[in-house]
């Protein structure tokens, strides 16, 4: 562990909220599928807004396997990065990956939730791509940004805005309506107003204490040949439905989902089926 590391540390910080955990093969189907395919749009997004500096120490929160902290030590000279993660399956993975990268200062550690171990007011960057949750984790990750951050310090957070998957949940929809199913109807009501945008998002952040607040945002789509490659893609077992239940507060989707495979079969025979990604990168400040 690098001195930098040792001075960062505090021992017996209380966990705020937990945050979703991923196993050891999970955490190597994410490293190997969703970061290409998927994690990538919200990583590069998120590291074109890092502002440079002559020493940037960086805490990247809900770090999983470790993207795109490589993809920092070359944009930021004199870089040290400390990841952390509620998976001690992918902060190992992402410690293997750093091991080919001898001379680089990085670290990664696992937390339960908000707030970390770490020691407050040290750090120039706080990073988190892609938070999992509804807004209240948002709420937890955003104030221990704050708290992470010295003076002038920046947050990065990189993030799918309202509107995002609207496919799916009009799908879901069609489902509730066909089989009466008003819980899964509300909770998916929960989940389309608890989605972010740009106005709420620079009203969270501005409400944990940051401030000069700069959105970019962005559509793309996400395409997938049939029903079935939609419900088994790694990147919707373990990003896209993980979050919704996580905000809608369900167990599980496995009736709806049932429903999306057989009409998106269906409807979506002859070209793909494709889902909207609205992406949001917010750049504050800590005053």
């Amino acid at each position: 562990m690098s001195p930098r590391l040792q001075r960062a540390l505090l021992i017996g910080s209380p966990a705020a909220m937990t945050l979703p955990a991923v196993g050891p093969a999970e955490a190597a189907i994410l490293e190997t599928f969703v970061v290409p395919r998927f994690l990538t749009l919200f990583g590069d997004a998120a590291r074109s807004m890092l502002l440079a500096g002559e020493a940037a120490y960086v805490a990247h929160l809900g770090c999983r396997t470790g993207h795109p902290d490589r993809d920092l030590l070359s944009a930021l000279p004199n870089c040290a990065i400390v990841g952390i993660d509620s998976s001690a399956a992918a902060a190992e993975l992402a410690r293997n990956k750093a091991a080919t990268l001898p001379a680089a200062d990085i670290q990664y550690l696992v937390a339960e939730g908000y707030p970390t171990s770490l020691e407050g007011n040290v750090f120039s960057h706080a990073l988190s791509v892609y938070p999992l949750g509804p807004s209240a984790l948002r709420k937890s990750l955003f104030l221990e940004m704050t708290r992470l951050l010295y003076s002038g310090g920046q947050a990065i957070v990189s993030l799918p805005m309202r509107g995002s998957f609207q496919e799916l949940i009009d799908l879901l929809n069609e489902y509730c309506l066909k089989y009466d199913d008003a819980e899964l109807s509300a909770r998916l009501e929960v989940i389309t107003t608890d989605r972010p945008t740009e106005e709420t998002l620079t009203e969270e952040l501005e409400d944990c204490g940051l401030a000069e607040v700069e959105i970019a945002t962005a559509t793309t789509h996400v395409t997938f040949d049939g029903g079935r490659a939609f419900v088994e893609d790694p990147t919707t077992r373990l990003l896209i439905i993980p979050d919704l239940l996580a905000v809608s507060r369900l167990d599980n989707l496995s009736g709806g989902l049932d429903y999306v495979r057989e009409t998106v079969d269906k409807y979506w025979s002859e070209s793909q089926f494709a889902l909207t990604v609205n992406i949001a990168v917010a750049s504050a400040r800590k005053p």
